[in-house]
């Protein structure tokens, strides 16, 4: 019997009978008693289908609406933080943090620890973007330590991160510590290893006059097949006018000559740059000209020596016969 009361066919013929009430000309007070009987009738319903039916058959002008007048206010969930933090602002609190320590590694280290220590994944992009603006700040003694610590942590070990230390390394006087790294990036990378890193080698001696450092660093650069930068070949070539070999520093020319046109990025657009040398200075001056304003007998010189290049090379192939690798490795 209870069933059948709450039974929505049951409600929907009380509601009739309500309808008929308040049509036969009911007073306001009655109305509204009548509205409310008939809302604890709906609560009392257990089915959501039948609430829904019947809440749809409620008049509109009968609705009760809240003290705010307008629909409830929806709070932010608990999961989702209200404020996101960008890597750029974390990485200048990072600077900020670590400049105001001294040198001991056990308080920067620390640091740099309690930095970290409520990030889920390691914070790789912002320790990179802190170790630039270390580097363009020339804060040589924190690279160090803030590359060793990411090293430490088995995080960014990369190519990057390496040349930022050798180059941190040279430029606060460690030539040891620089020179080891240097002899363990060679051995375990030594077929895979980047030009810029002979180049840098080459130029950290340089600066110090360590020429015998210098010819070792050339000559595994020609052993292992890669060549030279301009930088590089003018940086030992004015080794070899010190020393007063001429001799040297001919073939060098010779097999490495400087080039008659570069490519430089100048706003985003990759321009053609003729690189003119003057007889009175060693160093070539870089003049920029416009596309539109290069010479038509440059142009034809330089289509030229192309097709030339391109013959030879052909050539060469058709002439070259082919070498078996078994008899060459016996021999």
């Amino acid at each position: 019997m209870l069933a059948l009361t709450n039974s929505p066919l049951f409600i929907a013929k009380k509601f009739e009978a309500v309808k008929i009430l308040t049509s036969t000309g009911c007073t306001t007070s009655e109305k509204a008693l009548i509205v409310v009987f008939f809302q604890y009738e709906i609560l009392k319903t257990t089915s959501l289908l039948a609430r829904v039916r019947l809440q749809s058959t409620l008049p509109r002008s009968h609705l009760v609406v809240c003290a705010a007048k307008g629909p409830r206010p929806r709070y932010p969930r608990v999961w989702k933080t209200k404020r996101r933090i960008g890597t750029i602002s974390k990485a200048a609190k990072l600077v900020k943090s670590i400049k105001e320590l001294s040198n001991v590694k056990e308080e920067v280290y620390g640091a740099l620890d309690s930095f970290v220590a409520w990030e889920l994944e390691f914070p790789l992009i912002t320790v990179k973007k802190a170790l630039k603006t270390l580097e363009d700040e020339q804060e040589w003694k924190r690279i160090i330590q803030v590359t060793k610590w990411m090293l430490s942590k088995g995080q960014g070990r990369t190519m990057g991160s390496y040349f930022t230390l050798l180059n941190a390394l040279a430029e606060d006087g460690r030539i040891d510590e620089a020179e080891e790294l240097w002899t363990k990036l060679l051995m375990q990378n030594m077929e895979s290893l980047p030009r810029k890193f002979f180049d840098k080698m080459i130029s950290i001696y340089y600066k110090r006059g360590m020429q015998k450092k210098i010819f070792e660093i050339f000559a595994d650069m020609e052993e292992l097949g890669i060549r030279p930068s301009i930088s590089a070949v003018k940086m030992v070539g004015n080794v070899f006018q010190e020393l007063g070999m001429q001799d040297k520093y001919e073939k060098l020319l010779s097999k490495y000559p400087p080039p008659t046109w570069e490519y430089r990025y100048i706003k985003g657009k990759r321009v053609k740059i003729k690189v003119r040398q003057n007889e009175n200075e060693e160093e070539s001056l870089l003049k920029y000209t416009p596309p539109n304003q290069l010479n038509q007998e440059d142009l034809e010189e330089d289509e030229e020596d192309e097709e030339n290049a391109s013959e030879n090379k052909d050539e060469e192939l058709e002439t070259e016969p082919d070498v078996d690798v078994l008899t060459k490795a016996e021999s």
